[in-house]
């Protein structure tokens, strides 16, 4: 099945999940064949499920480079096309997962950006937005849907949808770079102006709103962030949070978060939580605050009520992530202050449909990692 020969492959089923195992070592630039994790239709036909395949991986063409991945992570929508009907997975399946770092193990006729053992972690947006506004037709090349993800032993890919892995991060940390850290960034950078001292409102203790934390306290804002677990503000405030609010034992959560701020209000909101949680988020925004609407935790319904709203000078964002000269940008914050992303379990490639379902249930902070 998938082009191999049926002495070198076999079905096991296990939850969820259906394994193609095939007879493959070590990646490496003459290796014909790459293991990969793609969404493929369940049993019969319906539904979709991880499915681990052995597929053909080719050479890198004009300015392309071949990059074994040695690290991947997850983000929250990750496991949502499991809840949607998918094609049969094959050579040409969509494999899962934006986030990825690496190593280039060859190039191809005219690469210039990179060389063979260049540590490298693959763009959100992969070679389709690399500065200036983006482009629609920029969406179809998402990595990990619809364009090829990064839950693949081996990736063939533009040089130009790669950025350099900073020198101190390990493979394991880079990859929770494209998609969480980036979004941070452009938020509070990008489109918020971060300014020293500023009040930043972050949602929860996820990967967007852990790098909030990370970049706002080294930036020299003054982040709040909320939780229903004590242990988990605690840990935020080793991180650099001046303010801490349990939404659990605080329903009416937006006024302890003004009341942290002497009833000014905050500067910058990364508005995660959706429609449970934006109109309280809205209450905290000091007069000509900003809010960065890049997730919908709770439902993307509602809608922002405009009485009011005037009279404060709040500006709104809404935007996917950002461009590959975001990345670059965003790394050189992090590299000069020396940032190191939350990371809060790693699972082994043969596990990642558990590392799936880690992500939609499981009680975590900051990212989830598959070492490869």
């Amino acid at each position: 099945m998938h082009g191999l020969a049926p002495d070198t492959t076999r079905w096991i089923p296990i939850i969820g999940t259906a394994l193609v195992l095939g007879l493959v070592g070590p990646a490496s630039a003459q290796q014909a064949t790459t293991r990969q994790w793609q969404y493929g239709a369940g049993p019969g036909g319906q539904g979709c499920q991880l499915t681990l395949v052995e597929v053909p991986v080719r050479q890198p063409g004009p300015g392309e480079i071949r990059v074994r991945v040695l690290a991947t992570s997850l983000n929250g929508h990750d496991p949502g096309p499991l809840r949607r009907a998918c094609e049969p997975a094959g050579p040409d399946g969509q494999v899962a997962l934006a986030d990825g770092a690496g190593e280039v193990i060859a190039v191809g006729p005219g690469v210039s950006r990179f060389q063979v053992g260049d540590r490298v972690v693959g763009a959100f947006f992969a070679d389709a937005f690399i500065d200036g506004p983006r482009a629609p037709e920029a969406m179809e090349h998402i990595r990990g849907g619809p364009g090829p993800g990064m839950l693949s032993e081996i990736v063939v890919g533009s040089e130009q949808g790669f950025v350099r892995t900073p020198d101190y991060l390990s493979h394991e940390e880079a990859a929770t770079l494209p998609t969480a850290a980036v979004t941070a960034w452009v938020s509070l950078f990008k489109y918020g102006g971060l300014q020293p001292n500023d009040y930043v409102l972050l949602e929860g203790t996820g990967g967007v709103s852990s790098f909030g934390l990370l970049i706002a306290a080294a930036a020299g804002a003054r982040p709040i962030i909320t939780s229903s677990s004590d242990e988990k503000l605690a840990r935020a405030r080793e991180l650099g949070a001046v303010g801490t609010v349990n939404y659990r034992t605080n329903p009416e959560w937006q006024e302890e978060v003004l009341a942290l701020t002497g009833g000014a209000g905050v500067q910058q909101v990364i508005e995660v939580g959706g429609v449970e949680t934006r109109d309280r988020a809205l209450a905290t925004l000091a007069v000509g605050g900003h809010m960065a609407l890049v997730g919908s935790l709770s439902g993307g319904g509602g809608s922002i009520p405009m009485r009011g709203l005037t009279s404060r000078d709040l500006r709104f964002s809404a935007f996917f992530v950002g461009s590959r000269a975001d990345f670059e940008e965003m790394n050189r914050f992090l590299e000069g202050h020396g940032i190191r992303p939350i990371i809060d379990r790693v699972f082994e490639f043969q596990d990642a449909p558990a590392a799936f379902d880690f992500i939609e249930n499981g009680d975590f902070m900051g990212k989830v990692v598959i070492r490869m």
